[in-house]
């Protein structure tokens, strides 16, 4: 299991050397994961840890928390899967106000040398740093002649012709476009959340749904999705793995004013209360809808498990 660390000054000790790939990190799509497997095999070859140094929360929370978007993946996630790809540190960053006036300089020698002393440092090309991001891929390589590291800026990581981008992702799974979102992503979307007492309305519909309190994050396009769900351990390592139904959106038939998601676990049964889930969303199987009753409402939900078992069937 990867060690996450809470900031460079917690570490009791500097590490003695390391390669370090720094960045935001949101969604740990195709090109974070080229960064994190460069660094990884950099570090193997100088017989170093390999650290990846992020940020959170997200840097324009703070900065600019009124232009700020919603993030992809909360930070427990965002720290499993990057530690997917050979990690042997992940330091997770305090970004606060005091944080966001240090200056580059300050980052580099203070929080990046003084306690990883990296050997190589590999950032994407679009990467800056410091107060109002006077660090760049150019000043880090001016750093790293100071300081003895080397400086690998990797550029633009594309999938059929799109370039990967947080950004890109973010406005696919907005509009509900999985493909587009997973072929970027590299992996299928993911919803993470702990499962809180719900209203229990699909006990009496026959359809007994884990209600999530999700994560900090950006919601899906309503509707209905066939998903994988995994019962995580407190590690985030999967318990075991169940086919699913996810709704997300407001509940129309019954007036519902707040947004919720809720899973059915297919050929699931238990208490799941206080488990946190991580569902991964397969297909969009239709639109959120109003019926004229419970009972249309029970037979569309018939319908749905129906669907999803059909399209996870498909990508078995």
């Amino acid at each position: 299991m990867v060690a996450v660390i809470p900031g460079a000054r917690s570490l009791t000790e500097p590490l003695a050397a390391s390669v370090v790939t720094l960045g935001s990190f949101d969604g740990v799509h195709r090109g974070h994961q080229v960064l994190i497997t460069k660094a990884v095999d950099a570090a193997r070859e100088r017989g170093v840890p390999a650290v990846g140094y992020t940020f959170h929360p997200h840097p324009a929370s703070v900065i600019a928390p009124d232009r700020s978007p919603p993030t992809l993946m909360g930070i427990e996630e965002r720290a499993f899967t990057m530690g997917r790809y050979g990690l042997d540190f992940i330091l997770v960053e305090p970004f606060d106000a005091a944080f966001s006036r240090v200056t580059a300089d300050e980052f580099i020698a203070e929080y990046l040398v003084d306690r990883l002393h990296p050997r190589h440092v590999v950032v994407g090309f679009n990467f800056a740093y410091g107060r109002g991001r006077g660090g760049d891929p150019n000043h880090l390589r001016t750093a790293g002649e100071r300081f003895g590291f080397d400086v690998e800026v990797v550029e633009a990581v594309a999938a059929e012709g799109e370039v990967a981008s947080s950004t890109a992702i973010r406005t696919y799974i907005e509009d509900g476009n999985l493909n587009d979102a997973r072929r970027l992503l590299g992996r299928d979307p993911v919803l993470t959340g702990t499962v809180v007492p719900g209203d229990q309305r699909g006990r009496t519909l026959g359809f007994p749904t884990a209600n999530l309190d999700l994560d900090a994050t950006l919601v899906p396009a309503y509707g209905v999705y066939s998903s994988r769900v995994a019962i995580l351990e407190p590690d985030g390592e999967p318990e075991a793995v169940y086919d699913g139904v996810t709704n997300i959106g407001h509940r129309p038939t019954f007036d519902g004013r707040t947004v919720s998601a809720e899973t059915f676990l297919l050929d699931y049964q238990g208490d799941l209360y206080g488990r946190r889930l991580r569902v991964s969303l397969v297909e969009r199987l239709r639109n959120e809808q109003k019926f004229s009753g419970i009972d249309a409402l029970r037979a569309q939900l018939g319908r749905d498990v129906e669907a999803a078992r059909d399209s996870l069937a498909a990508r078995s």
